[in-house]
């Protein structure tokens, strides 16, 4: 994970999970277009749009995804 500044968030195209909740509740947004560029994978809480975002690398990000639909969390 990485909340290096020098990451250029400025192009995202912020897409919410389809997992979040419509009533507001547990809301995740990704940019994968930015993936080519940056070699990781942003990740934002969509309540909080100016808020920070974090950077996962693309293995590691799959690797959670794939745990939490095994979750009952």
């Amino acid at each position: 994970m990485s909340t290096n500044p020098q990451h250029d968030l400025a192009g995202a195209d912020w897409i919410k999970s389809s997992y979040s909740s419509q009533e507001g509740g547990s809301c995740v947004e990704v940019a994968r277009n930015l993936v080519p560029a940056l070699g990781v994978l942003p990740v934002r809480d969509s309540k909080d749009p100016n808020g920070p975002a974090l950077a996962f690398p693309v293995a590691s990000w799959a690797s959670f995804v794939e745990f939490a639909k095994g979750s009952d969390v």
